[in-house]
């Protein structure tokens, strides 16, 4: 009689991944609640299934985060130049409610603003948000109490879609749903969560990525559509899903998500677009104008440089690189051992979007924590990289607080700041590294590991290849010996009577 290890899924599902059972740092971590979980627990028979612990955790973080920000709220967003830079607590949200024209009523887009910035500089559905808490905030009292008003019923919408983010990343990959702590317990993702609104298209971008994992390609579409109408990175994620295709030859699924993305960007933009096009067009025109800013290596060269780079330089150069970086991921996609995973080649193409770019804010660390996690759940490399963003989040306010606090330079001078800049740089330039690893090297994917293949992946999940090139070509090896269960190339796991993965 077969053991229940060797028992096929279509007679009993998979156990659920434990962290505990196959993560040093998390069975370390899991001391302060009692230790590992024992062998004769009885999962799955309480309420408090990992999901819904996972997004109680995260809204618990993010109340904290918001407790961080107390003292901006109180009078460091509105009181002395440098307040909110030394107490780190620096939110874009209080200040553009006035500055944007959203204290006056006015309409985005269409209404022009007085000042340097014309009209709103956010993608349509950004701006919608925007203006939906701003119709939520009370119109009475002072400007200084509309703000806080304003940043507070931000702050709650924003919280909604932290909770979404963790559900999703919880559910993309089944037997994984304790990956979503590492969002939760993210410290950058906490600290950041306020700064701006990315939060919106970062939960859209997750929801798409939970509808391919069940196959649900159309959905997939309309929901990176979407997220591109919040924000112009997950656009991105075409690239890479178009060459997994290619390689898998599954191109039906991937027109549906083109169709879908196209369709939705278009029913957000195009009414805004034909009935006010300068406004519209200001976030693209914006974003080609902006000089060299903060958290990029390229503000290192422009201030350590007698004769900076120009602007169009600026640009050609970033965006050579960032095309260089691309064909570097599609030739990985094409030649690597094993088809890599959606997620991985998703988090690859975002990294390097950000570490090209002119600008690296930091709040885009969100756009990257769910990624990271379906890409690389493990703790250790994980919180490596949440060190090193940490550092920056600090260096970048202490050295504002250098450059206004005047002749007193209370904070972190250029230098420190230059080399808080090349941390954060370095540590996601460790992550992309280590993925990459796990792309060449399967075996020490953590995911693979465990016996699946591609999780996320929806139809791409054990598909055979159709098209590769180099070393692809040749029978596989694994790289290193393992214990673990294997997941050969072409075998697709047991599924539900539905055909999609459970």
């Amino acid at each position: 009689m077969p053991s229940a290890e060797t028992t096929q899924a279509s007679v009993r599902e998979p156990d659920p991944v434990r962290p505990t059972k196959d993560d040093e740092i998390a069975v370390a971590g899991s001391e302060l609640i009692g230790g590992p979980i024992g062998r004769r627990a009885l999962l799955g028979t309480s309420w408090w299934t990992p999901v819904r612990v996972v997004a109680l955790v995260a809204i618990g973080m993010f109340a904290l985060g918001l407790v961080q920000k107390a003292p901006c709220y109180n009078g460091g967003w509105f009181f002395g130049a440098s307040t909110q830079y030394t107490h780190a607590c620096y939110s874009d949200i209080p200040h553009l409610y006035q500055g944007r024209g959203f204290a006056d009523g006015l309409v985005p887009y269409f209404d022009k603003l007085s000042g340097d910035m014309e009209y709103l500089e956010y993608p349509v559905l950004t701006g919608v948000f925007m203006e939906v808490a701003a119709w939520l905030t009370p119109g009475s009292g002072t400007i200084q109490h509309q703000e806080q008003w304003y940043w507070f019923v931000n702050a709650g919408m924003l919280m909604v879609c932290a909770a979404i983010i963790v559900v999703c990343v919880s559910r993309t990959q089944a037997r994984r749903p304790w990956d979503g702590l590492l969002v939760a317990l993210a410290p950058a993702f906490v600290l950041t969560a306020t700064i701006n609104w990315d939060l919106l298209a970062v939960a859209l971008t997750a929801a798409a990525m939970l509808m391919w994992s069940r196959g649900r390609a159309l959905a997939f579409g309309v929901l990176l559509g979407l997220a591109t109408a919040a924000k112009l990175y997950p656009v991105l994620l075409l690239g890479p899903l178009l060459v997994l295709c290619w390689r898998a030859g599954t191109w039906r699924p991937f027109g549906k998500v083109l169709g879908g993305a196209v369709l939705a960007w278009a029913a957000v933009n195009l009414p805004v677009m034909y009935f006010a096009f300068d406004g519209w067009s200001k976030f693209y025109t914006f974003s080609q104008e902006r000089g060299v800013d903060f958290g990029s290596f390229w503000l290192i060269l422009a201030q350590r440089s007698d004769n900076p780079l120009t602007k169009d330089t600026v640009n050609l150069f970033a965006t050579l690189l960032m095309l260089v970086s691309a064909a570097g991921i599609a030739a990985l996609t094409l030649t690597a051992p094993r088809r890599p995973r959606f997620a991985q080649l998703a988090f690859l193409i975002v990294a390097a979007f950000i570490l090209t770019n002119k600008v690296y804010s930091p709040q885009y660390v969100l756009w990257l924590v769910p990624l990271a996690v379906l890409a690389r759940p493990k703790w250790r490399d994980f919180l490596i990289w949440q060190a090193c963003e940490v550092a920056y989040f600090l260096g970048i306010w202490m050295y504002l607080a250098y450059t206004t606090s005047g002749d007193a330079h209370k904070g972190l001078p250029t230098e420190g700041y230059q080399f808080a800049i090349a941390v954060h740089l370095v540590g996601t330039l460790y992550l992309c590294a280590v993925v990459v690893r796990d792309i060449l090297m399967p075996e020490q994917d953590v995911v693979r590991r465990a016996g699946d293949d591609d999780p996320s992946g929806g139809v791409l999940d054990g598909a055979p290849d159709a098209f590769v090139l180099g070393p692809a070509a040749r029978p596989p090896q694994h790289a290193v010996p393992f214990d673990g269960p294997h997941v050969e190339w072409g075998s697709r796991r047991e599924r539900g009577d539905d055909g999609r993965s459970l």
